[in-house]
């Protein structure tokens, strides 16, 4: 028997960005800095623009995914934002918890670093997956080390070639055990550690440049990830 039990991950945060523009980030900006939403089958169940909105999946037998987001300005600039993630895992809810709130964290400093660095650009946004083997327990360990960031602390300058994609020089603007965060001058580079969950490892690029193409994007990265987990 299924043990449904809903869960609340509640985070209160300081953005460098205007509650308008954090609204935009939000609602139709989430692939420069999250993946794209706009399919989502959600329902804005309070739409105060903007100051508080709230946005809801149901499903059968009580499922339901809500994300709200309580905005106010701040004195000097910039935005607080309250922002609880609720909803029901159906299944595996201490390791489903655990993955949902430190993504949570990495997202929203992401969002952060969005709205610092390159708010407003167009965004070419790729998700890619590495191989199955990266599902091991020094997969993420693997990445880092391939990237030359295998002991980077966050504010690190990285500046590197990597086979087949380029050069990267910027910043280590995330880094723990779980995650890790790449800051150009164009383009942010997400690395998440999933095989602490039973997944692959993942990494999604935000490209600003303005010359991004996703598939060509996708196929170095992933030729990249395979000579990674070969």
């Amino acid at each position: 028997m299924t043990d449904n039990r809903n869960f609340e991950i509640v985070c209160d945060t300081e953005l460098p960005g205007t509650p308008e523009r954090v609204w935009e980030a939000v609602t139709t900006g989430t692939p420069a800095w999250m993946f794209p939403t706009d399919q989502w089958p959600d329902v804005k169940t309070v739409k105060e623009y903007p100051t508080h909105l709230v946005s809801r999946m149901e499903g059968p037998d009580g499922w339901f995914n809500q994300l709200e987001h309580v905005l106010e300005p701040l004195d000097g600039g910039g935005a607080r934002l309250h922002y609880v993630h609720s909803g029901i895992f159906a299944d595996n809810w201490d390791e489903q918890y655990d993955g949902a709130s430190r993504h949570t964290e990495f997202y929203l400093h992401t969002l952060g670093q969005y709205l610092q660095y390159f708010d407003g650009r167009p965004v070419v946004f790729t998700d890619i997956q590495a191989p199955a083997a990266s599902q091991s327990p020094d997969g993420f360990a693997r990445v880092r080390g391939a990237l030359g960031v295998a002991s980077a602390e966050q504010g690190s300058r990285l500046d590197v070639e990597l086979d087949g994609v380029g050069r990267l020089s910027g910043e280590v603007d995330f880094s723990n055990e779980h995650f890790l965060g790449l800051r150009t001058s164009e383009a942010m580079y997400r690395f998440f550690g999933r095989n602490a969950w039973g997944a692959p490892v993942g990494m999604t690029v935000h490209d600003f440049s303005g010359a991004g193409d996703s598939e060509a994007t996708a196929r170095a990265w992933g030729n990249f990830l395979a000579k990674v987990y070969t």
